[in-house]
């Protein structure tokens, strides 16, 4: 799984029990100053830089981009693919581009913990899982999808 890091890695901030799915990218600096003082050829714009803070309990999903001087709150599902631009408050679901708050976090925990399989077919994280299950899924999305 791939996690980007950018070079200034001591402007990010993260909680306890977060966690990132692949390719998660923190951004925590803009070079469009090299652009800018290209054009007009001075050196007065500055490299913006700015700090990233992650809070407690947070998911954060595949292929996200969050940008600098964004806070991310305590109890926080970030959904695939999204880009945070600006803060996301505690207690929030949020995806997009940009990210928008799309509902609660107690919400999501309630969603949840509704077993999708039985517990005797649990897999192993990281593992394939077994035939039983794979074949128990298929069925089931068969099912919920018009396709018995």
């Amino acid at each position: 799984m791939d996690r980007y890091v950018p070079l200034y890695s001591n402007l990010i901030s993260v909680g306890n029990n977060v966690h990132l799915a692949s390719n998660v990218k923190f951004i925590t600096h803009d070079i469009s100053h090299v652009m800018l003082n290209n054009l007009y050829g001075e050196d007065k714009f500055k490299e913006q830089i700015g700090c990233i803070e992650i809070g407690n309990n947070v998911f954060i999903g595949a292929n996200c981009t969050i940008l600098l001087n964004v806070k991310i709150g305590n109890n926080v599902i970030v959904g695939a693919n999204s880009v945070i631009t600006k803060d996301i408050p505690d207690n929030s679901v949020c995806a997009g581009i940009p990210a928008r708050v799309i509902g609660d976090f107690d919400s999501f925990v309630e969603k949840r913990s509704n077993s999708v399989y039985p517990n005797e077919m649990k897999p192993i994280i990281g593992k394939r899982i077994e035939k039983d299950l794979e074949e128990y899924m298929w069925n089931k999305f068969h099912k919920e999808h018009g396709r018995e």
